[in-house]
């Protein structure tokens, strides 16, 4: 309870990235609970709900074209979530995400490549 009073609950939709920053687009499935605090967001990405994409120190994240982050995913400092990439739900990503990949768990690994994106 002590936790809850001194640390409220989010209940919005927080966008920390300049929207000359964001490229077309970019769809949130429910943005409850969502901060994105990004360098840049490329062309059609997906982000669901209790998303957090921000700083580590004074860096950001960098999301490309076609990345879709899962519900309650962290991805967090100096990484580059490059194209076609999911990350998957509760993963925290702290290093570089390649093309065409799925990757889950903490810390993220890849566990394959996105097929949809590959033939």
């Amino acid at each position: 309870m002590i936790f809850r009073m001194l640390f409220k609950q989010l209940e919005s939709l927080y966008i920390n990235t300049p929207p000359e920053r964001i490229e077309g687009g970019l769809s949130f499935q429910h943005g409850f609970s969502t901060v994105v605090a990004a360098k840049h967001i490329g062309k059609n990405c997906r982000i669901f709900q209790q998303v957090t994409i921000g700083f580590n120190g004074a860096e950001q994240p960098i999301l490309e074209d076609r990345v879709e982050v899962s519900a309650g995913a962290i991805v967090i400092g100096k990484v580059c979530l490059h194209s076609d990439c999911v990350v998957g739900a509760g993963s925290v990503v702290v290093k570089d995400v390649p093309e065409n990949t799925v990757v889950v768990g903490v810390p993220a690994k890849i566990i394959r490549l996105n097929k949809e994106c590959v033939d």
